[in-house]
């Protein structure tokens, strides 16, 4: 039997791609991804991370990648179609990941607050037949192939953050705690003259907040 496990990273940025990796890995094989130490990606060090990716690539029988764009996530979320946001989005990204990998069955971590109805979303872009899904929350502590999966991800969004470092600058995380996100927002309006660049996710509420504080302000400089 062949599972796969899908995950993403980067949903709460207000920077960068949402990047969404599935990869699957024979039944048989399961019990070696674990004793690779896989473990949740959050609950590794980076170093970790580095060091069990190629391992995991070389462990799995094949793996898929997408990385969703900001302009995408904004459209989404932006969307006046009520059944059509960030969640549904996510689930059709997973489903199209799902459907290139064919596995038998399929372990997903749910972004909606009911898991059922996130593998119900998951389920509609699938053609038939369809593998069986699982959709759980903290599926990447639960399930050794999510939690692959998860690392995958990570690893790739990290490697996207780098390249808009070199582009933009250090920015920090992207993650809207981090206080380095949100001056350099800032600067990116100031340098854009209030145009943000396309790898901000314009939609986040801390973009508008700051997109508005700077109107305000060229408001009372005019």
């Amino acid at each position: 039997m062949l599972i796969a496990g899908v995950d993403e990273a980067g949903r709460g940025c207000v920077i960068g791609p949402l990047v969404v990796v599935g990869i699957t890995v024979s039944e048989e094989n399961l019990s070696a991804l674990l004793g690779l130490g896989v473990r949740d990606s959050k609950q590794l060090s980076i170093k970790k991370r580095e060091a069990l990716y190629p391992e995991i690539l070389n462990l799995a029988q094949s793996h898929h990648i997408i990385k969703v764009s900001p302009a995408l996530i904004d459209r989404a979320v932006c969307s006046t179609k009520a059944f059509y946001k960030l969640n549904r989005l996510e689930a059709q990204t997973m489903a199209k990941i799902i459907q290139k990998l064919s596995p038998d069955k399929a372990f997903v971590d749910a972004a909606d607050v009911l898991p059922d109805r996130f593998g119900e979303y998951i389920k509609e872009g699938l053609s038939s037949p369809q593998p069986t899904i699982v959709s759980e929350h903290k599926a990447d502590r639960n399930y050794s192939v999510v939690a692959a999966a998860s690392i995958v991800a990570k690893i790739v969004r990290d490697g996207e953050i780098h390249r808009l470092h070199a582009k933009y600058g250090d920015f920090g995380s992207g993650y809207l705690a981090d206080d380095r996100t949100l001056f350099f927002l800032r600067r990116l309006l100031d340098e854009g003259g209030g145009v943000y660049p396309s790898c901000v996710r314009k939609s986040w509420a801390p973009a508008r907040r700051v997109k508005a504080e700077y109107g305000s302000k060229q408001q009372t400089l005019g």
